[in-house]
């Protein structure tokens, strides 16, 4: 990857994203996400080359300065949470890549993203409250969170909301699943037993590791 259309076109390539030029300076380019407008690639030209701006985690931001001469500290952006890429030849393609899909993981990352794909990894069959979903998400604390975006599920097929039941086993109320024993039935179609607007944590509920660290 040495063209500022390499980088663009890949960048592109990625859920939602869309090209932007806010700046006068006309060899400035963004690459953003539609549904927050937020930034994960930035294209331009410095000192004769191509430099692409890339959001990075802290735990890795050091890894790829030290990795590769061409990658420097965010070049008019924070020191600490972006990279400036220089695109001179030196750092193989699939690298450059990978620096800018964690870039766009990191951008779109939301706690509702990670509570739905907690609810993905609920095996059929079993159940899980409120607390595990939040602790498979990343935040014991945020139950509430987990309330609310499984109220708000854009995807009810493909991220199974009824999987998910109050710390004493207890379905959501009617209205969660299109009407009255909605739940229930979803959850009997798995081999579930449902008995008095509940289940049995101790026989359906899955179990989740505590990180101790």
């Amino acid at each position: 990857m040495r063209t500022r259309e390499e980088a663009i076109q890949y960048g592109l390539t990625f859920d939602e994203a869309y090209a932007d030029k806010p700046f006068p300076r006309a060899d400035w380019q963004l690459i953003r996400v539609k549904t927050s407008k937020k930034t994960f690639l930035a294209v331009y030209e410095r000192n004769g080359l191509v430099n692409i701006n890339v959001k990075v985690d802290s735990s890795w931001r050091d890894f790829w300065r030290n990795a590769y001469a061409s990658v420097l500290p965010g070049w008019h952006q924070n020191k600490e949470h972006w990279n400036t890429i220089l695109l001179d030849g030196s750092i193989p393609e699939q690298e450059i890549k990978r620096m800018i899909a964690e870039s766009y993981d990191l951008v779109t990352d939301s706690p509702a993203k990670r509570i739905y794909q907690a609810v993905r990894e609920i095996p059929a069959g079993h159940v899980a409250t409120y607390g595990q979903v939040a602790q498979m998400a990343g935040n014991p604390r945020m139950a509430r969170a987990v309330g609310n975006a499984l109220h708000k599920n854009p995807d009810p097929l493909g991220i199974p909301c009824f999987r998910v039941v109050n710390a004493q086993g207890e379905l959501a109320g009617e209205f969660a699943f299109g009407g009255a024993g909605q739940q229930a039935k979803l959850l009997e179609r798995e081999g579930v037993r449902v008995k008095d607007g509940r289940v049995d944590l101790k026989k359906y509920g899955i179990q989740v590791k505590r990180d101790l660290t």
